[in-house]
Formats: structure tokens, sequence, C-alpha cells
């Protein structure tokens, strides 16, 4: 049974969002209390650190950074979207929990590499597989998990990244991100149509981008079989060194935001498929990342089912 490291940390929690937003920090809340429900001392929590502008400029060009940080108010809330999706929101708290979101994926790739974990979690808000190159987008600034892939290919001249994304909405951020890049290849499966309305199979990038759209109503065995016909047998080709989870927890049947009907045991499965795939290619190197998943029964059992397979 492998160690499972994550990475959280309090500045995560005093992300605002204002009253009635799916995206709130009873949602963190949750996920780290199913967490430390789970009775196994295989498991340790650090606290996130701040991830630093040279890392993030792997991604995100400095002006844009500027740009975001500068538009943080002294008190309530500034959105930073035009309409009709103006509810990517900054408080006064933002600039810590939007670093500390980021630093987990640096500090995590470092732990794979460095040999102390192969599985790290990254319990973190503001998600970020929204956020493109230059534009804050779905509840994100900061691609917390191309950062990471970035960083990798950087700092441990990593070749080959596989990012794979089982989220209910398309990553239109880390699509964009790495369109061109054959280095990358990035899966996703999703509701369509649906926010953000990206994602047709039809975009393939240079032969690096897999999209898997399902129908609204869509089955969990149908999920399932889809994920692996039109994600994981791409990814298995692609044999990546490191594997990076987009974990969104918004497919299941009770989530308020979409009409995908997984069962958290379902998760189990998901992670047990892509942890086979990373023993094989990636030395079991796998950093897992909370993205969306909206309702917080659901989200607290499909946790302890991903957390089951993340284990493997």
């Amino acid at each position: 049974m492998e160690k499972i490291r994550v990475y959280s940390h309090s500045a995560c929690l005093s992300k605002e969002n204002g009253e009635g937003h799916p995206e709130r920090k009873e949602r963190l809340e949750s996920v780290l209390e199913s967490i430390q429900m789970i009775d196994d001392r295989s498991i340790e929590i650090k606290e996130a650190p701040l991830a630093q502008f040279k890392e993030i400029n792997l991604v995100h060009p400095q002006p844009y950074l500027e740009e975001i940080f500068s538009m943080i108010p002294s008190h309530g809330l500034v959105g930073v979207e035009k309409e009709p999706y103006a509810d990517t929101l900054l408080c006064p708290e933002s600039k810590e929990a939007i670093l500390r979101a980021c630093g987990s994926g640096i500090s995590a790739s470092k732990d794979l590499m460095d040999g102390s974990s192969k599985r790290v979690f990254c319990a973190v808000r503001p998600p970020g597989h929204h956020a493109e190159t230059s534009r804050v987008n779905g509840f994100c600034f900061l691609n917390n998990a191309a950062v990471a892939a970035r960083f990798l290919q950087s700092r441990y001249k990593i070749k080959k990244v596989a990012i794979i994304d089982f989220d209910v909405h398309h990553g239109n951020g880390t699509q964009e991100i790495f369109y061109e890049d054959d280095t990358v290849l990035y899966g996703s499966i999703h509701q369509h149509p649906l926010f953000p309305g990206t994602g047709l199979e039809t975009e393939t990038g240079v032969g690096n981008i897999f999209n898997a759209p399902i129908e609204a109503g869509t089955s969990s065995e149908a999920f399932l079989k889809t994920f692996k016909e039109k994600i994981l047998v791409h990814v298995d080709h692609f044999k990546p060194e490191v594997i990076i989870i987009s974990a969104g927890f918004d497919a299941h049947k009770r989530d308020p935001l979409a009409t995908i009907n997984l069962n958290s045991e379902d998760y189990f499965t998901m992670t047990q498929d892509i942890i086979e795939i990373a023993n094989r290619h990636s030395k079991g190197r796998v950093i897992s990342f909370l993205e969306g998943g909206y309702d917080l029964l659901a989200l607290s059992e499909s946790i302890q089912s991903h957390f089951k397979g993340l284990s493997l």
C-alpha cells in the first residue's frame, strides 16, 4: 500500500465567493474531514507552500499575474470575468489562496522526483483547469496542474506528462495551454453541452488532445467504458513519465451542476485504472489536484474512493 501525501493550507479556506456560490470553503472542509476519517496511517498531511512567480511564469506570463493581483479588493468581492460568466471572484484573501493552491503542485512534483512519495493529492482551492495562459475562467485563476507539468519538465527534464481530467466540465484551460505541445497528453471526459462549451472530439491539438464528450444522463457503466476506451487507451500508449489528475467529483449523480450518474465507488474504479498505467509506465508517480465537486456528501464519499485507488 502506497503512502499518500496531501498538501493543503488554511489560506485555501479563506477564499470567499459570496453567499450561494457553489465553489465554497465547505467543499474543502468536507474533503479534509473525509481524508482524516480514513483509517490509514499511510496518509501524511503537509502545508502547501507559496508558489513563486518564476514557477508560475512557466505557464502564465507576469503581466497576467500582476493584473489579477492588482484587482484584489481591500474588502468585499470583485468579479474578474464579463457576463454571462461573472462568477470568478476575488476577495481580500485571494492572493495567498491562489499561490498556495499552485504551490501545492510544486511541492508535489519535488516529492515525486526525490522519491519521498509516489502519490500526492493537492487538497486546495481555488481550482485550476479552466484557467488559460492569460485568461481567468470558471472559478480558476492559475492552472495548477499545468504549472506542475511545466515545472516537472523544466526542473527535472521529464519529457512526457499525461494530464487526465475526469471533472464533469471540460478543462479548456489545460487544453489551450498544451494544444500544440506533444510532450503533454491531455485527456478529458466531460458532459457536453455544458460549461465551458469546449472539448469536442475534433479538438485534437497535435495529436496529443483526447476529448470524450458525453451526453447528459450518461450512466455509470457507459461513463467508465468511455473513459477506458477514449482516454486511458491513449494514455497507456503515450507511456507518460508522470501522470497528473484533474480530479473533479462533479460527475457524481448527486452533483447540482451537471447530470451524469456516477456513484462514489466509481471514483475508485477510475483511479485504480489510472494507477495501473502509472505503475506500468510512470514509476507509480501520480499527482492529483482537487477540481470540481459541489455536493458535500458526494464529495466526501468520492474522495475516500479516490484515496483507496491512489493507495494501490
